[in-house]
C-alpha cells in the first residue's frame, strides 16, 4: 500500500468514474468498493466510495456529494512516449462531454484535469540551446493536443 495516494471527491458517479479510468489505463484495476449500509447517508448498497488503480497509482474515491469540484490547480501527468499514445489518450479522457485545452491539457467529462505530455518534450524544452527550447515552447503555446513531429519540426528549426 503506497503512503499518500489522491482523494478524488465526486458527486454521485464514483463508480461510473472508477470504471472509466480504468478502461482507459491499461495497468489498472478496482481495488475496493464500499458501499452504504443501513445507517449511510446514501441509500442502501449504493456506491460510498472506492479505491482503484491506474498505471500502478493508487487512487481513493467518495460519493461526496456536490460541494466540491475539481479545479485545474490539481491535474494528473501522463507521459506518452508516442504520438499515438498521445492521441488515445486525449481522445479517451476527453470523450462524453470532456474539453481539450491548450498545451496537452484536457478537462474529462468529471471535471477532471489532465495533461498528456509527450516524454519527448521535456528534453527540447531544458535544451542548452535557448533558441531550440523558444521555438518549441512557441509552438506549444499555439496547440491544444501536442503534435511529436511539429514539436520536433520547431526544435530542428524547420
Amino acid at each position: 500500500m503506497q503512503k499518500i495516494a489522491p482523494f478524488l471527491w465526486f458527486d454521485g458517479k464514483v463508480e461510473e468514474a472508477m470504471t472509466f479510468y480504468t478502461s482507459i489505463f491499461k495497468n489498472s484495476r478496482v481495488k475496493d468498493v464500499m458501499r452504504q449500509g443501513e445507517g449511510g447517508p446514501g441509500p442502501k448498497g449504493s456506491v460510498m466510495g472506492a479505491t482503484f488503480e491506474l498505471e500502478g497509482q493508487e487512487f481513493m474515491a467518495l460519493n461526496g456529494g456536490p460541494m466540491f469540484s475539481f479545479t485545474p490547480a490539481i491535474s494528473f501527468f501522463v507521459r506518452c512516449e508516442t504520438q499515438e499514445e498521445v492521441d488515445d489518450f486525449a481522445a479517451k479522457l476527453s470523450s462524453d462531454g470532456g474539453e481539450i485545452q491548450p498545451c496537452g491539457w484536457l478537462k474529462d467529462k468529471y471535471g477532471l484535469s489532465w495533461q498528456i505530455v509527450p516524454t519527448a518534450l521535456g528534453a527540447m524544452l531544458q535544451d542548452k540551446d535557448p533558441q531550440k527550447a523558444r521555438r518549441v515552447m512557441e509552438t506549444m503555446m499555439k496547440m491544444k493536443k501536442l503534435d511529436i513531429g511539429l514539436l520536433k519540426q520547431a526544435y530542428e528549426g524547420r
